[in-house]
């Protein structure tokens, strides 16, 4: 039996903000809402034609549980509008794109707003357990004595600040930082830090290259309620050289690691969107298909190497569509990190790594460097890391319609050991 067509009509995302050491200027609310409207104005049907909003984001504010709920009633699609929010760590955009297909695939809906939105900024600041646990002691006393004993407890390391975003960057289970799993695959695959500045400077020199040339129309501008506006990705360092690199420090082993600032994705604010429609809702509001959703996937592995999920996603991708890497016009592997980016392409032409880990008799295949990321990516982009999935699905489909190209492939790493991917294809 064929399988329905899912189709993408549009797609649009915010600027893409460096955190600067404090909060930023937008919630992750405001970034989806102020991108997703200039989305919806220019289609023609109203936000309450929608059937459902979905919505990626790994750390939504805590009075906006499901984000995507507060997002789709302040964007017009009526109360009676189901949303609801997705998380799958750095794939959470992706995992929203995925389950509107599922939607779609199944009949329960036929238009579909899809997208992430994060606010790595605005991650919260904690206490840590002996001073929850004073709290609590202190709400429990009655009388005045036992007020003046619990002051009396008080230290100065209750004070001592659990930084969310750095616990959420590390993994329970294996007790590694996302960082630490870079250094894994940095050292499993022998790639010499030299490569992996160059690799990130070219980042850089892409992103550049892709603004001055106005190919990321897709990123609307947005205004904070001061007035001031952010119309591009403001993390480009057109004065980055593989020589200023070389002088920074590793951040996640010290002593003999590779992995630095500059070579990893930088810590941002940012939301992606896109609307999927069925063929009925193609006809009905006589809208013209940008390109399709083929097929999508996901693997898991041993989460010291998450990096690697990249490799593990697109093989089962690409086995379902019978293709090789060489059908593939063009990719786009989030930029985790540089070293995990080169250590997933080392993999895919690695006979020992696809027959061991993949239980493939050949290597999957090279993935041309002229071919992947052309635009830049999450080190020079950033890594909001609920909205990465979605954005990188939909730049994916700007950069086969610019280049008369048909297929691509988007793929990233999840922390927790999986990867994600998903099939394109161009139909203009």
């Amino acid at each position: 039996m064929t399988q329905p067509a899912i189709y993408i009509i549009d797609g649009s995302r915010s600027p893409f903000l460096k955190a600067q050491g404090r909060p930023g200027p937008f919630q992750a609310s405001d970034l989806a809402v102020v991108s997703a409207q200039p989305l919806l104005m220019r289609q023609p049907f109203a936000p309450d034609a929608l059937d459902e909003v979905i919505v990626g984001s790994v750390s939504p504010g805590v009075d906006e549980a499901n984000i995507a709920r507060v997002i789709a009633l302040r964007l017009g699609c009526g109360h009676r509008m189901p949303a609801w929010t997705v998380q799958r760590n750095c794939a959470s955009g992706m995992q929203a794109i995925d389950s509107a297909c599922t939607s779609l695939l199944l009949g329960k809906s036929e238009l579909v707003l899809a997208g992430g939105t994060e606010a790595m900024s605005h991650t919260p600041v904690l206490y840590n357990h002996h001073m929850v646990n004073w709290l609590g002691e202190l709400g429990r006393a009655r009388s005045p004595w036992q007020k003046v004993r619990a002051l009396a407890r008080l230290r100065p390391g209750f004070f001592v600040p659990v930084i969310g975003l750095k616990k959420g960057l590390n993994d329970p289970v294996v007790g590694l930082s996302m960082g630490q799993t870079a250094e894994n695959l940095v050292h499993r695959f022998r790639i010499p830090r030299t490569r992996m500045d160059h690799y990130a400077v070219q980042s850089h020199q892409r992103l550049l290259h892709a603004q001055e040339n106005g190919y990321l129309d897709e990123v609307v501008t947005i205004y904070d309620h001061q007035g001031t506006y952010y119309d591009h990705d403001n993390g480009a360092r057109p004065d980055s050289s593989v020589e200023k690199l070389a002088k920074l420090a590793p951040v996640f082993d010290r002593k003999f690691g590779n992995v630095t600032a500059g070579n990893s994705a930088q810590i941002t604010d940012g939301a992606a969107w896109v609307i999927l429609a069925s063929e009925s809702a193609v006809e009905q509001h006589d809208l013209s298909p940008a390109g399709r959703i083929v097929a999508t996937a996901w693997a898991a592995l041993d989460p010291a190497q998450m990096g690697l999920g990249p490799v593990h996603a697109t093989a089962s991708l690409l086995a379902s569509q019978d293709l090789e890497p060489a059908d593939i016009d063009y990719w786009e592997i989030n930029e985790a990190f540089a070293g995990q980016v080169l250590a997933c392409t080392a993999a895919c032409q690695s006979e020992e790594y696809c027959r061991n880990e993949l239980g493939m008799d050949h290597a999957l295949g090279e993935i041309p460097h002229e071919c992947l990321n052309v635009d830049g990516g999450a080190i020079s982009i950033g890594h909001p890391v609920g909205a990465s999935g979605t954005r990188i699905v939909h730049h994916l489909l700007k950069v086969l319609q610019r280049n008369q190209a048909r297929l691509g492939v988007a793929t990233l790493c999840i922390g927790g050991g999986q990867g994600g991917a998903v099939l394109v294809e161009n139909l203009q």
